[in-house]
């Protein structure tokens, strides 16, 4: 037997993760805040398309699936054997 189960692992190391978190956390809280200085900041320009040029937008993709029609066929024939299949049984252990 290997000792310990996965299960008792997986716990002591959420442990261990939980632990190392909270002291993390702790000594963010310990250490002390730095004084910022605001300095103010001149707002960038901003260049704006031209009217003219309309946006082309994303790409159209064309997607083809070519195994819908036979899948879609085989769920069909599926649905009908096992409602066929209720509707025996229900008249046989009525």
């Amino acid at each position: 037997m290997p000792g310990k189960s996965r299960h008792a692992q997986r716990k002591l190391l959420r442990k261990e993760k939980q632990r190392k978190k909270l002291a993390s956390l702790t000594r963010a809280s310990q250490q002390p805040v730095a004084a910022q200085t605001y300095e103010s900041v001149t707002p960038a320009k901003v260049s704006a398309p031209s009217v003219g040029t309309p946006d082309s937008g994303p790409a159209r993709v064309d997607v083809h699936y070519p195994y819908i029609a036979s899948e879609l066929r085989r769920i069909g024939i599926l649905t009908g054997v096992m409602l066929a299949v209720l509707i025996i049984l229900s008249l046989v252990l009525s």
